[in-house]
């Protein structure tokens, strides 16, 4: 991530459509890396730590906990991914990416939305289809 990519995203923006591409994805980029990274590992607490608070309010911690831990494919994410693109509405951005597995055969979508709370950029859903 360079430098003046990251000085380009304004501290004080409160919508996150209006950044450039290259801002958003220098954003994204390292949050989807994380997000497979601590996925694989198991690290449900780390796995959730950029999640917008509206985001963690609304889920069942016991039953995602479960899925988290029980899921096959949420644990054998191969750590490269191809970006596909983005989507901008409203208040968020959605970042697409295909994804593989180190154990299962075939492609599978995967999708990060992001926006601001509180002055800060957030995960308010990430999932893979």
């Amino acid at each position: 991530m360079s430098s003046s990519v990251v000085q380009a995203t304004p501290k004080t923006a409160t919508n996150i459509i209006d950044h450039t591409d290259e801002a958003i994805l220098a954003l994204a980029h390292p949050m989807w890396c994380d997000l497979i990274k601590y996925s694989n590992q198991g690290q449900y607490g780390k796995f959730i730590r950029k999640f917008s608070y509206d985001l963690l309010l609304g889920l069942n911690e016991v039953e995602v906990g479960k899925q988290f831990a029980n899921s096959e494919l949420t644990r054998s994410l191969h750590k490269e991914w191809d970006y596909l693109g983005l989507i901008r509405r409203g208040q968020h951005v959605t970042v697409l990416y295909r994804v593989r597995s180190t154990k299962r055969e075939g492609e599978w979508l995967g999708r990060l939305v992001l926006g601001y709370e509180q002055g800060e950029v957030r995960i308010f859903a990430a999932s893979i289809f």
